[in-house]
């Protein structure tokens, strides 16, 4: 397979800290409030290898945000949090004393929103290092358990290959943790990889 080197992987993570960068930004104007949202150390695994465990997650269901992106190389990206997280973070962009349960109707919207922006800044900042452009799809929210997300993760025969990050998303000092993975057929990960020494190439 066409691997990621640390020189890959450290480009990678400076741009997703500036993709990070914008979404907080972004996210900070739609709650009135800061936001810090943090993108340290990028990883690839295997999509075979994917669970629970490997990304750090306690919890039994998760609120994930899908979009697809094509361009010079294709990805599906996932924005993943645990479904009590992705509640909490409703209430803080909804800036409502509404209860758990009053939430739940606004989740879809809401959730689509936060995964888009943050999604959407993330590619631009890979777009804008790489100069190369991409086509989204509109965001998907979905609630699934643990073992039903990570069996579609390890059985989708098209992407073989999972970029993970880990995000931080503090929201009025409450820190929310999830994860940004995106799904890699074989040749979208030698086309990164290509992307990426074209540009160290001219630095």
């Amino acid at each position: 397979m066409d691997t990621l080197t640390e020189l890959h992987l450290d480009a990678l993570s400076e741009v997703f800290n500036i993709g990070a960068g914008r979404a907080a930004a972004s996210l900070s104007e739609i709650v009135g409030d800061e936001v810090k949202l943090s993108v340290p150390k990028v990883e690839v695994k295997k999509s075979s290898e994917m669970d629970a465990s490997a990304l750090a997650f306690e919890g039994n269901r998760f609120g994930a945000v899908s979009q697809q992106f094509t361009g010079p190389f294709d990805a599906e990206a996932v924005l993943l949090f645990t479904e009590d997280h992705a509640l909490e973070i409703v209430r803080d962009m909804m800036s409502s004393q509404m209860s758990i349960e009053e939430l739940a109707e606004f989740e879809q919207e809401a959730m689509c929103e936060l995964g888009n922006i943050i999604l959407n800044a993330c590619l631009s900042a890979v777009a804008d290092m790489l100069d190369i452009s991409f086509n989204s799809s509109f965001p998907n929210y979905t609630i699934a358990s643990a073992d039903d997300l990570f069996r579609r993760i390890g059985q989708t025969a098209d992407h073989p290959y999972v970029l993970v990050l880990h995000i931080d998303l503090a929201i009025e000092k409450r820190h929310s943790e999830g994860h940004l993975i995106f799904l890699l057929s074989s040749a979208s990960l030698k086309n990164l990889v290509n992307q990426i020494d074209r540009f160290l190439g001219n630095i």
